[in-house]
């Protein structure tokens, strides 16, 4: 039983991918790397061109190996469903316990003398 539905769940991802033949600009921009303007130009592309594979993007000016790598492996953009990316910004504040005490912090921490009239 378990084989038969890694089997039917191997045939489906390989039928989700995207056609970028028969894709709407809506679908297209789902995928990772691609806005409005990338979509428009695979649209524009595809209809004096015929995209037999995710490859063909390559003819198109503004195309990489990665955006058809995307493509190819059906990567989702984050409005889409997709995973956001893992790179996390650094924070540029530093921790408090990290911290090096300033020069006023010095000078408050510091003991106050005593006057010798509080002695006698």
């Amino acid at each position: 039983m378990k084989k038969i539905l890694v089997m039917l769940a191997l045939t489906l991802s390989f039928l989700a991918a995207i056609n970028v033949q028969k894709a709407s600009k809506d679908e297209l921009m789902c995928i990772k790397g691609i806005g409005e303007k990338k979509a428009a130009s695979i649209i524009k592309y595809r209809k004096s061109h015929k995209l037999k594979s995710a490859e063909d993007l390559l003819e198109i000016k503004g195309f990489g190996k990665a955006l058809v790598k995307n493509v190819q492996k059906d990567i989702k953009s984050a409005a889409c469903g997709g995973k956001k990316s893992a790179k996390k910004k650094p924070s540029k504040k530093k921790p408090s316990s990290t911290k090096k005490p300033s020069k006023k912090d010095a000078k408050k921490s510091k003991p106050k003398k005593e006057s010798k009239k509080s002695e006698k």
